[in-house]
């Protein structure tokens, strides 16, 4: 059964003229290193932070976090219970947002070509110190809104009180915005976010970070796309 489901909608992807495109952040857009965090936490003294956070799975106070249902201070106060007494905020936050680079600006070029084609949306299961953070690392670099420049509409998990792989986030992406199921396609870094699309009844995509990356990889889709249709 659910090889049939999954068959139909790898078959769809071969058939459907793409209009709107949603696109992940961490991985997809900006760069992240889980292992730099990992290292970091460790260094804090936090053994096997990776056991608490990964990619792949996390323990349930980040997914909170990324929900908006816990502060700033409550984060911390959780993350504290696995760290040496005396660590300040400030050194939470920096071991915390170790993890986040930039954007290679060729990539940020690749947006702004994009944009001129396909309605654009960014869905990112984030939380709002990585955002401060990373807001003020790009707009360094790109100016400021950058990011509001390129995407109609930006879907940050804790402003909306969801995150993927939850139906519900990605049935509000499409409703809020008129999105036609056939003419939309979603790209994801975490396969987990992936299957939630599929099951939320979208066309996912997953990119695998280890062969390619959103600039070399959309594009070779897409123009599969436009060949097929």
């Amino acid at each position: 059964m659910l090889f049939c489901f999954l068959s139909s909608i790898y078959l769809r992807t071969f058939f459907m003229k793409v209009k709107n495109i949603i696109l992940d952040f961490g991985g997809v857009i900006i760069d992240v290193d889980y292992h730099r965090v990992a290292e970091s936490f460790r260094k804090s003294g936090a053994e096997k932070f990776e056991n608490l956070y990964s990619k792949k799975e996390q323990a349930v106070f980040f997914d909170d976090f990324e929900k908006g249902s816990i502060t700033d201070e409550q984060f911390r106060d959780k993350l504290r219970k696995y760290l040496p007494e005396g660590i300040t905020d400030d050194q939470i936050d920096t071991a915390w947002n170790s993890m986040v680079n930039s954007i290679p600006q060729a990539r940020m070029d690749f947006l702004h070509e994009l944009k001129k084609k396909y309605r654009l949306f960014l869905l990112s299961n984030t939380n709002s110190i990585h955002t401060r953070y990373f807001t003020a690392k790009l707009s360094v670099r790109f100016g400021e809104r950058c990011l509001e420049k390129i995407f109609e509409k930006i879907y940050l998990s804790f402003q909306v009180g969801m995150r993927k792989p939850d139906a519900e986030i990605f049935n509000k992406v499409m409703s809020e915005n008129n999105l036609s199921y056939e003419e939309t396609v979603f790209i994801d870094d975490s396969i987990q976010h992936v299957e939630g699309a599929w099951r939320a009844g979208l066309t996912a995509l997953h990119l695998d970070l280890t062969k390619t990356v959103l600039e070399k990889f959309l594009p070779e889709w897409l123009e599969g796309q436009q060949q097929s249709v």
